[in-house]
């Protein structure tokens, strides 16, 4: 195929191919034409184009397909635009005369089409550069339809409206001519044609201004005719011709002519109400018919017309919506209060929905938040005016005339679709409807709440649903509702009307509390309960309103059901009794219940027991977790009794008339309903009279006929339901759509036929069946339910049955008794497969494979998609390969001997599905043989219904393969590019069915595509191009299944795949009217933005001006001005689809991971226009901004506290989810940026960075971060506040430490005080929402324990915010809180007093600042930002928080019991919750509880656990049942001891029990909550004396800890966990030295040696390990520093990480560890008894002289300093335990402590030296061990002259640190008293240290570390002299001085000198001058003989008198004569 790309065709390329291989490569080279004639030069062009034009004629005569003849007709018209347009009339003349030839051949047909295609491209090009000519080939055009066959219409009318395209105004001479032609083709019966000429006169009305004026109305009815019996495909291209033409007629885009005046609304309306109510038939025969009482409309018009209304309204745009609504909505409301749109229910229902869902399009989409609300009050006003109607006319004096059936039954229409209007416009607005609710003028509850007295049963529901979208979009209004409705049921109950409607409008809000978070007062359910008991009582004393109050009662128990088990399990007993008293009380009661009644009784009756089978239903739903055996036994009862009532049903009917049918069937739909969702085994003995009914009610000829599409699109696989029809389901108007799937009197569903599914869960509003459809789906799914669990003899004979019973019946009846088994049959074998059970023998077998096959034959193609579903259960069932393949050769050979195409199609389906199930096809036989018959169906192109189904089970085949499919892939995509090449374009599902054929080609492919393998590249180019021949296809499925197809090819081969043609062809069809487009676009870019999302959107933006102008305009706008990413937020904002806004916004999250930091400033000023751009309400929120305007100069912020409406730039009037999205967006921008560059938090050094280069950093944009943080947390929109709230938290914790680089000490964030005061206040008013409040909370303590307030009034305003809310917390229980549910106060109690808990841990921590100097302001010295100034704005609350603290804690503590001990939980609730909230709020303390246990622990130990008793604190709120030891009654009894022990003990029972086994998704705050609250309380006396007595509690405590270090690699609570465990080890060293003191004070000195031994080991040593407390911290040492240092282990040795592989670096975290772990270690022996010290010393010396010698190496890292004094200081307490001199384990530790040093010393070996140890750190353990271990340790004489020569060594080092650190150590040790050991090293190494200082005077110090050595030196020998004896000292003295002399430099020299030998000069002159008088015998004596030293000395001294003199001379006359404070004048 590259010889294809190039710019003449290669014709020896092409002679040297196949026909097959012609047309791909002429297509190819085509597509190639196309890019280049646009990237070439013109002149090359004008060069090649004779022959170029050859050869695109050439082509043109050569029959090319369609998708050909499309792409060559653009390269001649391209060739034409580009080159030279004056050869352009001789192609045109060649076109004219092939289309005027005479051949009217089959094979001349394709060059005919061409040249039409050709004829309109050229044109649509060149257009008036054609001149007049254009006059002849219109009308040989036209002339030529006259006799065209469809393919031919069909181009025709694709020519001409390119024709009408180019030619703009200029063709007008032929306008009429083309409109006569076209009206032709717009009721043609080939659909193709028909939106062809759509979309020609849609062209046409551009320029043809008699379209929409003089021919307005013939216009309409010329529409209205071709909506009949049209698809969705026409519907959709008429209805945009319509409402194009509308409203063009309404505000005409040019003057109009002078006899032609402009149309207004009403006569607009008024036409496409003519349309509604009489179609397209003209005014006499539509008068006939209304005379005979038939309709002439189909509901095909009515849909037709109602998407024509939208396109009309969508065309007049939103502006023109907004000011005309209130004229438009009275018209739009007559097409549903017409008499003749509602003749029967089923009309009645299409209507209702035409007209739903041209309200719901036009205000849903077109209008914003703002203009949407005053919709809202005009919808409300029209129902007033319908209800007052009915109303006036209900109240007429006259009884019999008060009203007609007719008025009520026109307004009830109107009310449903107002209402249901309003109900979505209120459930869209959410929250921010709450102007439109507390609107006085508007009165929209009130004027609903009429409703719920109207007449129709149909209107009272909309009034209920209406309500509830109230309450779902405001929670708030939920219990208020409820109250209202609940009063005004109690005071109306005598009015039928009243209880219907009010009783529902009450079920309606309970069903709303399943979507909202916070629910209802638990009380609710008890008052609901009572209204429904009272109700049922009373249902038998007015037999007026007997079914009303039975109806009601049963309604408001189901809906009580939706409550959940938490409310309704104390009512079981109470239900439980109403459902036996609702039946009798053995099944023969029933036959005395038969003869007993009237028709009316048992109609009230039956009403009564289908209620409670509903409640029955409803429980089993929603409470399943009560649904025991006792339970389920208690309800078998009168389930019994409604089984046996089955068979008297038909007797009943028969009895007392039709009255009684459908109440009948309506009590067996609730049975049938409620045994599916009971587990069959529990009503086996009910199987039999059961399945004799359900079998009647399928084959029965008295039961009434359901609509096969009910019954059989469940029972159908997904995958096939694209075969009947088009996918209905998938587009924009599947709301309507539905409607014509339903036929016959079976209409749509509708709220009136089951008032009781009001209370669903499901959002949207319920459409259940009308009852006679729905007793038949219940059938069918019993069936399904109890089939698998009869015997198997009884399955064969019903089976049997269903085939005699189809066999015997004829036409109608038959198909409707074939869908009523076929879908019986299909959901039994559906629920045998899932249960894994077999169908049974043969026999069973035989009847359901008749059954089904004779459904494959059936007319119906949705019965045959069924038919091949059940087939595929069937083998699957079966599960026997002989079965299978006899079912495959059936197929076979039906298929050899068939000719028609139903069973053809029935029977290729069952091939390509019969795997289904089965795992897929496991046979090459099989998968060839079935492979070969559909391939010879798929080429049957006489028959297109043939083709699509046969490559349907193609496609199936292919995805059930997998890789057995490969032998056939090559010629498999042949087979599909052929047929794309030729397929017509009339046969649109032909292309579709090739399209699902390629991508299961491409996916079974897979990564092969990317290989360069044999024939891979030419499958691969097959693939390209057949994707390409579907992206030009005009259906927009298709061009789906292109795009589709082409993302599969960029994840397995995306190098191949070019985004420069296909992004811009996405962004091209971003807008598209078709949601299946949409929904591949937006999942095609998901994908492409995962991985180049920088590249897409940059081919976005430099492509858009290649799309389409003139139908995407505004995309092409928002792509310019904001980017793709613009696009899709637009995009977002107007979808409403699910699962397209889910795919949106993953593609915005994926384009904003990969772009949003490289461009900062343009993704937050797209968040910042989203979040900005509403323009509804002027302020969101009402904010007090008088104090924050009081701080001053902050006027740049000043515009933030409104929150004014600024530029939205492309974006206008965003919905509130949109804006939430937005918010997001800027959390994840910032949590982007902190994994990035640090300078985005550090204003210093992005400043300084931004002028070295042009990046930017989020820090220079906090402004605007602030700005949206506020603007969100302000708005009406409850999410939108929480998520502003929730960005306003992110933006203080990332930004709060910044320093402000222009004002040093101060942050940036101060600059903001007033603006998030502002945004916080309004989250604390009274009517604030509970979540909102306590994530307000949350932000609340965050800014205070910032750090950044610094200004006393802005803290204080933020407190009272706080303060406020701790004052309603304190409240508590006496404030009636009703709008709730009670566990919502327990979230914002909890939510305060956490927040207060973190401000008071920040007060403790924070470091006190200094007393306020005399500039602190007039209100005293109030708080700072500091600790005091917290700590003191805390205090005065601290009494109340400390007891809540200890509430909430001792609350934690009873709900984390386990389950079995609930019995020990208070009846009543805690102090925070009510008992039967349990479950709700256990959520919210385990948010909670840390840094409450954390604060509470401070809080105590800041008292020292000293109670006082303070009184209540104004806490009318009960503390806890217990009151946790304060003064009550309970508490005086208690001593502070006890209440203290309460108190610890419920502290660390806490904090042990989370920290023993926390989950792996727990807080982290909540671990570090624990462990410092166990820090705070081991800090204090008391508590460390408490938990160091109780052994087992340490332990208990260690082993805790030890899980923690293992569990969690989090450093700060490692290092917390040491630090816990270094605690618990001092209390036990407490503990121990307190006891061995006691005892010797009790025992007396004298007995000592008698004395019991303390500490662990008692006096055998032994350890017993799970009780030991020095063994549990022996082994968490162990683990922490084996996982730093594994070389430590000799198992580890040989790991990679061990001894032989090279050890890593430690950080610094992990230094501070093993330096903790040692110190923890040295501490140990100090708690063992003597014994028990000698048997854990060698492991612990073990461990540190191993970290000592990992220590001293390089590997270890920078940090080892930390580990090196770490392990020092440990080896310095172990030697110097006390156990090392106690009497009974002096000599073990000795022993051991000289085995220590001795491998000390092993670590300069010189095998090791070659590892460059530090031997500073080595000598310096050496002299720890010499002072202090015992001189039996050190003074043994080998060990001695090995420590000897380590010194010696050192002393001959060149590196004057080690010279210097050796002398120190010396001196320590010529200094020591302990015997033996200062006097060996004094005679070993005197001498060495005499001579390295004597050298001195030769190699004096050049620099700082040579002077310090020196200088440590002198000092070493000044500690010899003067440990040595007193009679040798002068000796010694007399050898000092000559050094120290030596060191003393004359005049000239010391001038000279470097700054060292100055240095050392001086400092040996100090010397002789403080030793000289000390020794001045010695002195004197040295200075007599030797003369020379004396006068070196005397220079020296007086040289440095000079010096002195010269330094303090001028001082005192400079000091006199200078002021004391002298002011700096020169500042240069």
């Amino acid at each position: 195929m590259e010889q294809a790309h190039s710019l003449l065709l290669n014709e020896k390329a092409y002679s040297q191919l196949g026909e097959l291989q012609r047309a791909e490569f002429v297509f190819e080279w085509l597509r190639f034409l196309k890019k280049l004639l646009l990237a070439a030069d013109r002149a090359d062009v004008k060069q090649n184009q004779k022959r170029l034009v050859e050869q695109l004629t050439q082509v043109l005569l050569g029959s090319p397909g369609p998708p050909t003849r499309r792409l060559l007709a653009h390269c001649l018209a391209l060739l034409y635009r580009v080159g030279d347009s004056f050869t352009a009339s001789l192609t045109i003349d060649t076109c004219n005369d092939i289309i005027r030839s005479k051949d009217d051949s089959p094979s001349f047909l394709p060059t005919r089409l061409a040249a039409i295609a050709c004829l309109g491209s050229i044109y649509e090009q060149l257009g008036r550069l054609l001149g007049s000519s254009f006059s002849e080939s219109v009308g040989n055009l036209l002339k030529a339809m006259r006799s065209a066959e469809s393919q031919g219409r069909y181009e025709i009318m694709q020519s001409l409206e390119r024709i009408l395209r180019g030619l703009g105004v200029s063709a007008v001479s032929c306008h009429r001519d083309i409109y006569k032609a076209t009206r032709a083709c717009l009721t043609d019966r080939s659909m193709a044609v028909r939106c062809a000429a759509a979309q020609c006169l849609l062209e046409l009305q551009r320029e043809a201004v008699f379209l929409w004026s003089s021919e307005l109305e013939n216009m309409a009815t010329l529409c209205f005719r071709a909506f009949q019996g049209s698809s969705y495909d026409v519907r959709v291209a008429v209805s945009k011709l319509l409402g194009t033409l509308l409203a063009a007629a309404v505000t005409p885009r040019q003057a109009t002519g002078p006899r032609q005046r402009r149309s207004s609304l009403e006569e607009v309306m008024e036409l496409v109400s003519g349309g509604f109510l009489r179609g397209g038939a003209s005014f006499l025969r539509a008068s006939g018919d209304m005379l005979k009482g038939t309709s002439s409309v189909s509901r095909d018009v009515r849909v037709g017309v109602t998407q024509g209304c939208v396109v009309f309204v969508s065309c007049l745009g939103g502006a023109w919506l907004e000011a005309n609504f209130a004229a438009l909505l009275p018209l739009v409301l007559e097409l549903v209060s017409h008499p003749r749109a509602t003749q029967t229910a089923a009309d009645a229902v299409c209507c209702r929905r035409c007209v739903s869902f041209i309200l719901r399009a036009a205000l849903g989409s077109l209008l914003g938040e703002k203009a949407q609300i005053a919709a809202a009050k005009e919808i409300c006003q029209a129902v007033g005016r319908q209800k007052r109607a009915v109303d006036a006319a209900m109240n007429d004096g006259n009884v019999e005339l008060r009203v007609s059936t007719t008025d009520v039954a026109a307004s009830q229409h109107v009310l449903v679709c107002c209402l249901q209007e309003l109900s979505s416009l209120i459930q869209d607005l959410g929250s921010t409807a709450a102007p439109l609710l507390q609107d006085p003028s508007a009165g929209v509850l009130d004027t609903v709440a009429s409703v719920l007295l109207h007449p129709s049963v149909s209107a009272r529901l909309a009034a209920a649903w209406c309500l509830r979208c109230v309450a779902v979009a405001l929670p708030s209004q939920a219990s208020v509702l409820l109250d209202r409705c609940a009063e005004r049921l109690n005071a109306l109950k005598s009015c039928p009307e009243a209880v219907s409607g009010y009783s529902a409008a009450i079920a309606a809000l309970l069903g709303a509390v399943q979507h909202c978070p916070l629910g209802i007062p638990h009380a609710k359910g008890k008052l609901v309960l009572g209204l429904a008991e009272d109700l049922l009582r009373s249902a038998a004393q007015n037999s007026r309103i007997s079914i009303q109050r039975a109806q009601g009662g049963w309604l408001l128990l189901a809906a009580l059901m939706t409550l959940g088990p938490a409310v309704v399990e104390q009512f079981l007993p109470r239900l439980l009794l109403l459902w036996r008293c609702s039946f009798p009380q053995a099944v023969r009661d029933l036959e005395s219940e038969r003869s007993r009644g009237d028709g009316f009784t048992w109609q009230v009756t039956l009403e009564g027991r289908a209620g409670a089978l509903c409640a029955m239903k409803s429980f089993v739903l929603h409470c399943s977790e009560l649904l025991n055996d006792e339970v389920i036994g208690r309800l078998l009862t009168p389930l019994a009794c409604s089984v046996a009532l089955l068979t008297q049903l038909p007797s009943l009917i028969k009895s007392y008339g039709n009255p009684m049918k459908t109440i009948s069937m309506v009590f067996k739909c609730r049975l049938y309903e409620i045994l599916s969702l009971l587990p069959p085994r529990t009503y086996e003995e009910s199987f039999g009279a059961v399945m004799k009914e359900l079998v009647s009610d399928l084959t029965g000829s008295e039961n009434p006929v359901c609509t096969g599409s009910v019954l059989l699109l469940p029972v159908c696989h997904s995958h096939d339901l694209s075969l009947p029809g088009p996918a209905w389901q998938d587009t924009d108007h599947r709301f309507i759509e539905e409607q014509l799937q339903h036929t016959g009197h079976v209409g749509g569903g509708s709220l009136e036929y089951d008032p009781f599914s009001i209370c669903q869960e499901s959002q949207d509003i319920p459409t259940p069946l009308p009852p006679a459809a729905a007793v038949t789906v219940a059938t069918v799914q019993l069936f399904g339910v109890v089939f698998p669990h009869i015997i198997a003899p009884q399955r064969t004979l019903i089976l049997e049955q269903f085939c005699e019973c189809v066999k015997q019946l004829k036409g109608s009846r038959q198909q409707a008794v074939q869908i009523h088994t076929v879908a019986a049959c299909c959901c039994a074998l559906k629920c045998l497969g899932s249960s894994g059970a077999g169908l049974g023998s043969e026999e069973a077998r035989r009847p359901a494979l008749t059954l089904l096959v004779g459904a494959l034959e059936s007319p119906a193609p949705l019965l045959r998609c069924a038919a091949a579903e059940g087939l595929s259960r069937l083998a699957q069932v079966a599960n026997d390969a002989a079965f299978t393949v006899s079912m495959t050769q059936i197929s076979f050979d039906k298929l050899k001997c068939a000719r028609d195409a139903v069973s053809r199609t029935g029977h290729a389906l069952a091939l390509g599905a019969l795997c289904r199930h089965l795992g897929g096809i496991s046979s090459p036989q099989h998968l060839g043989a079935c492979v070969g018959v559909l391939f010879t169906l798929s080429q049957d192109s006489t028959s297109p219904e043939v083709q699509v189904w046969a490559l349907h089970a193609l496609s199936l085949l292919i995805d059930l393969s997998g890789p057995l499919y490969l032998p056939h892939a090559e010629p498999s995509v042949s087979l599909v590019l052929r047929l794309l090449l030729s397929a017509p374009p009339t046969q649109v599902e032909v292309t579709q069915s090739l399209g699902r054929c390629l991508t299961g080609l491409i996916t079974a492919l897979g990564p092969e595509l990317q290989s360069e393998g044999p024939g891979v590249p030419a499958l691969r180019t097959s693939c390209l191009v057949g994707c390409a021949v579907m992206q030009d296809s005009p259906d927009c499925l298709v061009q789906a299944q292109a795009i589709s197809c082409l993302q599969q090819l960029h994840m397995f081969t995306p190098r191949h795949v070019n985004l420069a043609s296909l992004v811009p062809s996405l962004c091209a069809n971003l807008c598209s009217s078709y949601l299946s487009l949409r929904r591949a676009v937006v999942a095609c870019l998901r994908q492409l933005a995962q991985r180049e999302a920088v590249e897409v959107s940059e081919h976005a933006v430099a492509l858009v001006k290649e799309l389409p102008r003139r139908d995407n305009i505004l995309l092409d706008v928002t792509i310019k001005e904001a980017g793709l990413e613009g696009a899709l937020f637009s995009l977002l904002d107007r979808e409403s689809d699910p699962r397209l806004c889910r795919d949106i916004q993953e593609t915005l999250g994926h384009m904003l991971s990969s772009m949003a930091v490289g461009r900062l400033a343009h993704w937050l000023k797209l968040c910042k226009d989203v979040l900005s751009a509403s323009a509804d309400f002027t302020t969101a929120a009402a904010v007090d901004t008088t104090q924050e305007e009081e701080d001053g100069e902050r006027s740049d912020d000043d515009s933030a506290f409104t929150s004014r409406a600024e530029s939205g730039g492309p974006f206008s009037n965003p919905r509130w989810s949109t804006r939430v999205f937005a918010a997001e967006c800027v959390c994840r921008i910032i949590a982007q940026c902190e994994s990035a560059d640090p300078a985005h938090f550090d204003m210093a050094l992005a400043q300084e960075r931004r002028l070295q280069e042009s990046t930017d950093f989020l820090v220079l944009h906090l402004a605007d971060l602030i700005r949206m943080a506020f603007m969100a947390a302000t708005d009406h929109s409850e999410p939108l506040r929480l998520a502003g709230l929730q960005t306003l938290l992110l933006i203080i914790r990332k930004f709060a430490p910044i320093p402000e680089p222009e004002f040093p000490g101060h942050v940036i964030l101060e600059q903001y005080q007033a603006n998030v005061g502002a945004a916080l206040r309004p989250a604390f008013t009274p009517d604030a929402p509970p979540d909102v409040t306590a994530k307000a909370c949350q932000v609340c303590s965050a800014w205070i324990a910032s750090g950044v307030v610094s200004d006393l009034g802005d803290l204080r305003r933020v407190h009272q915010l706080l303060a406020s809310s701790l004052l309603r917390v304190q409240a508590g229980k006496e404030v009636p809180s009703q709008l709730y549910n009670e566990s919502t106060s327990t979230m914002e109690a909890l939510a305060v007093l956490k927040a207060w808990a973190e401000v008071y841990i920040v007060a403790v921590r924070s470091p006190r600042l200094p007393d306020l100097g005399p500039g602190q302001s007039e209100e005293g010295p109030g708080p700072g930002p500091g600790g005091d100034g917290l700590l003191r704005l805390v205090q005065a609350d601290l009494p109340t928080l400390s007891r809540l603290w200890l509430a909430v804690l001792q609350d934690h503590a009873l709900l984390t019991l386990p389950g079995e001990y609930s019995s020990q939980l208070p009846a009543a609730g805690g102090a925070f919750y009510t008992a039967e909230t349990v479950k709700q709020a256990r959520p919210h303390y385990c948010s909670s509880w840390g840094p409450i246990l954390h604060a509470a622990t401070l809080w105590l130990c800041s008292a020292g656990f000293i109670v006082v008793d303070e009184g209540p604190a104004n806490l009318s709120r009960p503390v806890t049942p217990t009151s946790m030891g304060q003064s009550t009654s309970l508490a005086s009894v208690k001593s502070p001891e006890d209440v203290n022990t309460e108190r610890l003990h419920l502290i660390l029972g806490l904090s042990v029990e989370f920290l023993c086994s926390p989950r792996s998704d727990a807080q982290m705050e909540n671990i570090t909550s624990c462990l410092h609250a166990l820090q705070a309380l081991l800090d204090l006396p008391w508590p460390r004396s408490r938990i160091g007595n109780d052994q087992a509690l340490s332990v208990e405590l260690l082993n805790v800890m030890h899980r923690l270090i293992v569990t969690r690699e989090s450093a700060g609570v490692q290092e917390a966990v040491l630090q816990l465990v270094r605690q618990v080890v001092c209390a036990a060293q407490e503990h121990v030295r307190e006891r061995r003191h006691s005892a010797e004070v009790d025992d007396g000195a004298a007995e000592k040696e008698t004395l019991p031994e303390f500490g662990e080991g008692r006096d055998t040593g032994g350890l017993m390990p799970g009780r030991s407390l020095v063994l549990g911290a022996l082994e968490l040492c162990l683990c922490v520093l084996l996982r730093r240092l594994p070389q430590l282990s000799p198992k580890l040795a040989g790991s990679p990480t061990g001894r032989g592989g090279q050890p890593r670096p430690l950080s610094h975290s992990d230094c501070s560890l093993v330096a903790a772990a040692l110190a923890i270690l040295a501490d140990l022996p100090s708690i063992c008894s003597p014994e028990g010290s000698v048997s854990i010393l060698p492991t612990v010396l073990y461990l540190l002289t191993g970290v000592l010698r990992q220590a001293v190496r390089p590997p270890l890292g920078v940090e080892r300093g930390v580990v090196v004094g770490g392990a020092l200081q440990a080896l310095r307490t172990v030697l110097s335990s006390p156990m090392a001199r106690a009497e009974k384990s002096r000599g073990a530790w000795s022993h051991l402590l000289r085995c220590a040093l001795s491998t000390l010393l092993d670590c300069w070996e010189p095998g090791e030296a070659g590892l460059g140890v530090d031997e500073v750190s080595l000598l310096t353990a050496l002299t720890i061990f010499l002072l202090s271990a015992s001189p039996e340790v050190t003074t043994e004489p080998s060990v001695q002259t090995r420590c000897i020569s380590r010194f010696r060594a050192s002393l001959e080092s060149k590196d004057p640190a080690v010279l210097s650190r050796c002398f120190q150590l010396l001196l320590s040790v010529f200094q020591s008293l302990a015997p033996g050991v200062a006097a060996p090293f004094i005679q070993a190494l005197g001498g060495a240290l005499l001579r390295h200082l004597q050298g001195v005077e030769k190699r004096r110090p050049q620099s700082a570390d040579e002077l310090q050595a020196t200088q440590d030196g002198v000092r070493a020998l000044e500690a010899l002299v003067s440990a040595a004896d007193p009679k040798h000292r002068p000796q010694l003295v007399a050898v000092l001085l000559p050094i120290l002399i030596s060191f003393l430099l004359d005049e000239n020299a010391l001038a000279s000198a470097p700054p060292a030998a100055r240095a050392l000069h001086d400092s040996a002159l100090r010397d002789l001058m403080r030793l000289g008088p000390q020794n001045s015998t010695v002195f004197k004596a040295l200075m007599t003989s030797a003369p020379s030293m004396k006068a070196r000395l005397e220079a020296a001294v007086k040289g440095n008198q000079e010096s002195l003199k010269a330094k303090t001379a001028p001082h005192p006359a400079t000091s006199k004569s200078s002021p004391s404070i002298q002011l700096k004048t020169h500042f240069l």
